[in-house]
């Protein structure tokens, strides 16, 4: 009977180790997703910065897969590949990218896949994926030293630009130290404050100014809403100029007739020419007013003689009748 309950209390042990073994793979399995089908994608580094084979891959923030492998290639570069479940093989696409982040700040180095166009087919068994080189450890690490060394420095600045200032050299310095930059400073102060006074009433001036310009009865609004005064006075400005293309026409024949003038009195002047020969020689001119008198004499004496002949008997007869054909004609019929 004794050795019936220890066989059947060390079969008991040996069926619940066995269940703990198998429920332990089972959650690992599950954990590690290493029951799910699954497709290979490679990518080829300069330098991975530690990473190893188990270590997570990554796509949009979400864990799918792993790396199941990690190789030295020649010209110093490493293939890593990659174990991605096969359920989101139908978003990675043959353009996606690859770069290796960390877990973290200092967590453990990962591969992250990320892009790829939507137009673009998708990810094949076996495809190489490009790759993108991202900040190592050590390099961030290095930038945060020079960027202390630059805060530093800035701080030293700061350091002597505040000494600067508490010993009253420059103009922030001066202004701090010295009394009379500051009542100067503030008197300049003041006067832009008057200034900008005067520049607010001068604008309000020059907008009372056009309101008034604006306001309806005003000649500038009459001519800017008016269209008949608009019309009319075009029609003035088109007379306007009329009359001054009739002034230049005067003008020019002004100009003509002195011209003309000049010309005459030249002639005039010309002591060649008959007239200025009468004009400017005294004996000719005695000489014209004996011949006109002489003319005036013998004009007296043929009135004369006509008068003689009128009243002799021979020519008696002709006159008479010349005489009464002439009434005649000039008596109405």
């Amino acid at each position: 009977m004794n050795n019936n309950r220890k066989a059947v209390t060390v079969g008991i042990f040996i069926f619940l180790g066995l269940a703990i073994f198998i429920v332990g793979v089972l959650t690992l399995g599950g954990q590690k997703k290493t029951f799910e089908k699954k497709f290979l994608v490679k990518a080829v580094f300069t330098d991975v910065g530690g990473l190893q084979s188990g270590n997570n891959v990554w796509f949009s923030g979400v864990k799918v897969g792993t790396i199941k492998k990690i190789s030295i290639t020649g010209n110093s570069h490493v293939e890593v590949l990659m174990s991605i479940e096969n359920k989101v093989k139908n978003f990675i696409k043959k353009d996606a990218k690859a770069k290796i982040s960390s877990e973290g700040f200092i967590g453990n180095k990962i591969i992250v896949i990320y892009g790829g166009g939507m137009q673009t087919p998708e990810v094949e068994e076996n495809d190489v994926l490009g790759v993108e080189k991202g900040l190592n450890t050590d390099e961030i690490m290095a930038t945060f030293q020079e960027n202390n060394k630059n805060l530093l420095d800035i701080t030293g600045n700061f350091k002597l630009i505040t000494k600067r200032i508490e010993s009253g050299q420059g103009t922030v310095g001066k202004l701090l130290k010295d009394e009379s930059l500051v009542n100067n400073l503030e008197a300049a102060v003041s006067q832009l404050r008057v200034a900008s006074s005067h520049a607010q009433q001068l604008t309000t001036s020059l907008s009372n100014y056009a309101a008034k310009l604006q306001s309806k009865g005003s000649l500038t609004n009459d001519l800017v809403t008016d269209t008949v005064i608009f019309s009319q006075l075009r029609s003035t400005v088109l007379q306007l100029q009329q009359v001054s293309r009739k002034a230049n026409a005067i003008t020019d024949n002004f100009n003509a007739t002195s011209v003309n003038i000049k010309e005459v009195s030249t002639r005039l002047n010309n002591t060649q020419s008959p007239v200025g020969v009468l004009l400017n020689d005294e004996e000719a001119g005695k000489n014209l007013k004996a011949t006109l008198a002489h003319l005036q004499t013998g004009t007296q004496k043929l009135d004369e003689d006509l008068e003689a002949l009128q009243h002799n008997f021979l020519l008696k007869g002709f006159f008479k009748k010349k005489k009464k054909e002439k009434e005649k004609q000039e008596t109405p019929k």
